[in-house]
């Protein structure tokens, strides 16, 4: 596997892992996660922070 594919492969994985975070802290509180979950599968940390800051 080349360079560029362990990295792709490793962002998705983290993102996925990121996602699913956001989605059990939104079910654990009872709040709705709405369209931070595909924000945060594109974006990352970045879609965590601005679920945190609205919630």
């Amino acid at each position: 596997m080349g360079r560029l594919t362990t990295l792709a492969v490793g962002t998705a994985v983290a993102h996925t892992i990121l996602a699913v975070g956001v989605f059990l802290h939104s079910r654990r509180t009872d709040t709705d996660a709405g369209y931070w979950l595909p924000a945060t599968l594109l974006f990352g940390l970045v879609g965590v922070a601005g679920y945190w800051l609205n919630r």
